[in-house]
């Protein structure tokens, strides 16, 4: 039985009240989120842009960039067309950034498991070679990491167990 078939089998393992996962869940975890998101990486900006690519309710569109400039992962950027009024872009933050690999990590399982059978809608592929990006799991040491089996979950610095 591997380390992780072990962690697994424990009847409660490590159940933390300060689960980052969750914590992360309660600002990303749903659709439109992760459609403004998609259009945020994709270059998009405006209120107006956004809500074509997503195809969002105003109010939701109104209440996700709300939420995601709170959270500080999209910033307002003032602008102006001429002749019209002030109006806000919306920005990535570099906590925003940071959300980067999740978005492709998703994309590409979408790809694998939900993409229509003449394959992936969109291919992400490096400007300065034009090759193909994949998103990898790597330790410190630089060892690839291909499944979870070859994973140990322990408690960090800031667990709080559960009771």
């Amino acid at each position: 039985m591997s380390a992780y078939d072990a962690f697994m089998s424990e009847p409660n393992p490590y159940r933390v009240e300060n689960c980052s996962i969750e914590r992360t869940l309660a600002i990303l975890g749903e659709k439109w989120t992760f459609l403004v998101l998609r259009e945020a990486f994709n270059g998009v900006r405006r209120f107006a842009d956004m809500q074509a690519g997503t195809r969002a309710p105003r109010q939701v569109l109104s209440a996700r960039l709300a939420k995601l400039v709170e959270e500080g992962l999209l910033r307002k950027v003032p602008y102006r067309e001429p002749g019209r009024r002030r109006r806000d872009e919306y920005r990535l933050t570099q906590k925003g950034l940071d959300l980067y690999p999740i978005m492709v990590s998703l994309m590409h399982w979408g790809d694998h498991y939900m993409a229509d059978p003449d394959g992936a809608p969109v291919v992400l592929t490096h400007r300065g070679c034009g090759s193909p990006i994949d998103v990898r799991l790597i330790c410190d040491e630089g060892h690839e990491v291909p499944s979870p089996r070859q994973v140990t979950p322990r408690l960090g610095p800031g667990a709080r167990l559960a009771g």
